[in-house]
């Protein structure tokens, strides 16, 4: 049976969904609240992991160990990479790396980004939940969504020098800081991910102006977008 796991950092970007579970419980690890339910009748755990990818990893391995679940979403809000991804357009992720890790210097064949050990630079997200969340994207704000790389640092992206050398690093269409400990963690227990992420601001030096104001209706479109995934899955799950 399908039990799909949601993380997102910030009350805002799971309050919705929480609202929304029914046969609601509460379990309390590790200092964070895991709202186990219902959500369009399939079953899921919500969680606030808090910012930052050791929160968010952390959260992640909870989910395998203590909640069984078998599916990973990471829902919330994202600075735009890209030119063409305004604020309110919506991500999902193809994969997912690190900006601000690099053992390069002492050892060339590491890329910048790389986790030693691992035969990956990026990990992938699951092709039928990127496919799910593409579908509910869509739905939710046609023409306004691309797939594509994420990329993720304990930093907040507020300046244009600084942004330029996270797309020359990875090549990402968005920056935020919890997606790739949730993708590297996902990797490492062999479930399938996505992250789905809305845009509130462009990472530059109008960031620190944008993301207030748009915070709240990125993270609750978002919000509506996992939902909509979820249906997807409980009637996949259920189509015979």
């Amino acid at each position: 049976m399908t039990k799909l796991g949601i993380i997102g950092a910030m009350q805002v970007e799971v309050e919705t969904l929480v609202s929304q579970l029914k046969n609601k419980t509460v379990t309390q690890k590790a200092g964070s609240s895991f709202y186990e339910g219902t959500l369009e009748d399939l079953p899921v755990v919500v969680v606030q992991c808090g910012v930052g990818k050791v929160n968010a990893a952390l959260c992640v391995q909870i989910l395998c160990d203590c909640f069984a679940v078998t599916h990973i979403v990471n829902t919330g809000v994202a600075g735009s990479l890209c030119a063409d991804l305004d604020i309110g357009d919506l991500v999902v992720s193809q994969d997912a790396m690190y900006h601000d890790f690099d053992c390069s210097v002492i050892n060339e064949n590491y890329a910048v980004g790389q986790v030693p050990g691992l035969n990956v630079l990026a990990f992938p997200a699951n092709d039928a939940l990127i496919g799910y969340a593409f579908a509910a994207a869509e739905s939710e704000n046609p023409g306004h969504t691309k797939i594509g790389r994420v990329a993720s640092g304990d930093q907040f992206v507020c300046q244009k020098s600084q942004k330029e050398q996270i797309v020359h690093v990875t090549g990402a269409l968005c920056t935020e800081m919890e997606g790739a400990g949730i993708a590297q963690t996902a990797y490492r227990n062999k479930i399938p991910y996505v992250i789905i992420r809305a845009i509130s601001d462009k990472a530059d030096d109008t960031a620190e102006m944008d993301y207030p104001t748009f915070e709240t209706i990125a993270a609750h479109r978002c919000a509506k977008v996992t939902t909509n995934l979820a249906r997807q899955l409980y009637e996949a799950e259920n189509a015979n």
